[in-house]
This record gives C-alpha cells, structure tokens and sequence, in this order.
C-alpha cells in the first residue's frame, strides 16, 4: 500500500486574499489566461467594490492532472477589488454584450500614503484600472471545477 500524498486528500475551493503586493502576485499567477465575458464586471461605487466572475484555469491542479492522465480542468472564480474609488478602462467595448476577455495578470502600483491602482491587464492590449484607497483583493472559488472546454492548458505560464 503507498503512502498518501498531498494530492490525495481532499479538494477545497479557493478562498484567498491579497493585503501587500506580494500577496496579489500568488492571486496573479492563479487567474492568468481566465476568461469571462464583459458582462461579468461590476463596479458598486456606492460599496466601493469591483467584482469579476471568472472562469480560470486551475493551475494549481495542472501537475496533479498531468501525472494522471485526466482532463484539465476550469472553475468559476469571483475576483473582488474593495475600497475602490475610480475605474477606469482601455481598449474594452462595454457595449459589446458578447465580448469575451482573457485576463493575463493583476499587478498593484502604489501611491501615497497606502493608495495606489490595482491594474488588470487583458490580452489584445486591454487594461482596467482601479484607483485604491488600500489594497484589498480576494479570489474565491464558487462553483465545482470543470472540464475545460478546450482539453488543453493554455500555452504560458509565468
């Protein structure tokens, strides 16, 4: 009989947030090539809040998937930007109700005194940018993982 793993126990969703910078690199590098269409944005500015509804790739399950030979898979995820007080975007058609984005990273560029803008940069060019009052960002997994549609793994990975 072979010792358990790691990998062997139980799967639990995502549920992560981001105080420093360094914090928000570990959220980058699990959302990048998510995908979600641009109705999914919201902006409350009345809570200060800016919410995505991704549909991200599950690196962390890539090697586990690999080694045993079953099928990548994806899983809706909410991205939520708090104490947000401007949004701003580049090269995003709002009015496009059928335009898909692909998210390739989320970077913070701090200002004074704890603000800063939270960058959200789109392939093809794309950008959203967020000015903070702080940095607070959470990543939480609400749906069960899926088979991802494609059955591949995106190209990259940083």
């Amino acid at each position: 009989m072979a010792d358990a793993s790691f990998e062997d126990g139980r799967e639990v969703p995502l549920n992560l947030g981001a105080l420093e910078e360094e914090d928000l690199k570990v959220i980058s590098s699990l959302i990048q090539d998510a995908v979600f269409p641009a109705t999914e944005m919201s902006w409350r500015a009345s809570q200060r809040r800016f919410a995505l509804l991704l549909n991200r790739f599950r690196w962390e399950d890539r090697d586990a998937a690999e080694r045993r030979g079953r099928a990548y898979e994806r899983v809706q995820s909410l991205l939520v930007v708090d104490n947000v007080l401007r949004v701003a975007s580049q090269g995003v058609d709002r009015k496009d109700k059928d335009l898909v984005l692909s998210l390739l990273a989320v970077s913070f560029e701090p200002g004074e005194d704890g603000t800063g803008h939270v960058l959200l940069t789109l392939a093809g060019d794309g950008a959203i940018r967020l000015s903070v009052e702080v940095l607070e960002v959470s990543l939480r997994d609400v749906t069960r993982p899926y088979r991802a549609p494609s059955g591949k793994a995106p190209d990259h990975k940083s």
